[in-house]
């Protein structure tokens, strides 16, 4: 009886020395320091197969314990597929809580105020962290796809970083600019400025749009939008050189010509009266802000300085002399 006692005895502090060890395992760091590991879990993978696949992703983590972890702690169902980093200091506890959370590793991607439409397409179809499922698709089946009552996508966009879990579809990305542009333009159309001369909030994204590739001084934006919305309101035309190497499309080589502001174009705004068909770009906020609340000025022409700002005009006379001072240096 005594040799019995003794062996349950021992039986009982060897498992209790396992059950620490497993704890105190549990609560150590799997890599101190160093680059994180990307892994990912399928669909369908128990707590066995997770190990296993997180493992061979090269994460020094026996899949046994890991299995044993997931089990003890009542979490081995609840693991969700999907990709995955591992961080330096990750415990093998705050790993399976990472896997049971959905904490995916996240990607990022960036678009660019004053980018095209074609642009935005190019760097997602280019963004290796994506599911790329619209690739086929044309501009219009696209917009079909997100449900939107707008059928040209151009300007449509709205210019940000957005965070997404690697794997994402491009759709998604799609599906975020086009709302926050969206949630931006009745932002901005709701506090407009009285007596604009447009027809509706479209009319407004497109003199945003001109906004924007007519100007990298973020101070000046307001003055660029009110010298257009005065020219609208006096029926003059805009005469605005990017809408005119927007109609030109891949055929602008960096160089506008005078025949290029003679030849005639739905975007040509040296031969047409009134705002392009569609917007030019995609516009950020301030210039959204800038067309739905103008500066106050009778200012009707504007010049670069060459110093990254521009002179303003009321009238010709003095806009062509702006122009022999700075542009012909005369």
């Amino acid at each position: 009886m005594a040799f019995i006692a003794k062996t349950l005895a021992l039986g009982v502090l060897v498992a209790a020395a396992a059950a620490g060890g497993f704890a105190w395992w549990s609560q150590q760091p799997i890599v101190g320091e160093g680059d994180s590991i990307p892994f990912t879990i399928n669909k369908g993978s128990g707590a066995h197969a997770a190990g296993q696949q997180i493992a061979e992703a090269g994460v020094p983590i026996q899949p046994l314990l890991f299995n044993l972890l997931a089990r003890f702690t009542g979490k081995s169902g609840k693991l969700k597929a999907g990709s995955y980093e591992l961080k330096p200091g990750t415990t093998p506890q705050r790993l399976i809580d990472q896997l049971v959370r959905g904490e995916f590793a996240q990607e990022s991607l960036t678009i660019i105020e004053g980018w095209t439409f074609r642009q935005m397409r190019q760097a997602i179809a280019a963004h290796q962290g994506l599911k790329h499922d619209t690739v086929g698709l044309s501009d219009g089946e696209l917009m079909a796809r997100l449900g939107s009552e707008y059928k040209q996508p151009e300007g449509m966009f709205f210019p940000d970083t957005y965070l997404f879990a690697k794997g994402s579809s491009e759709l998604q990305i799609y599906r975020q600019a086009h709302a926050a542009l969206l949630q931006h333009l009745d932002t901005a159309w709701a506090q407009r400025a009285p007596d604009l001369p447009y027809k509706d909030k479209y009319q407004a994204l497109t003199m945003a749009s001109i906004v924007e590739k007519e100007t990298g001084q973020k101070s000046e934006r307001a003055m660029i939008a009110a010298v257009f919305v005065n020219r609208l309101k006096l029926g003059m035309m805009l005469q605005t050189d990017p809408t005119v190497i927007y109609g030109l499309g891949e055929k602008f080589d960096g160089n506008i010509r005078k025949k290029d502001l003679e030849t005639d174009t739905p975007y040509n705004t040296y031969t047409r009266n009134g705002l392009p068909p569609t917007p030019i770009a995609l516009p950020g906020v301030q210039s959204l802000g800038a067309a739905l609340a103008p500066a106050k000025t009778t200012a009707l022409y504007f010049v670069a300085r060459g110093n990254g700002t521009s002179h303003f005009s009321d009238n010709l006379t003095d806009h062509n002399r702006a122009v022999n001072q700075y542009q012909r240096r005369q």
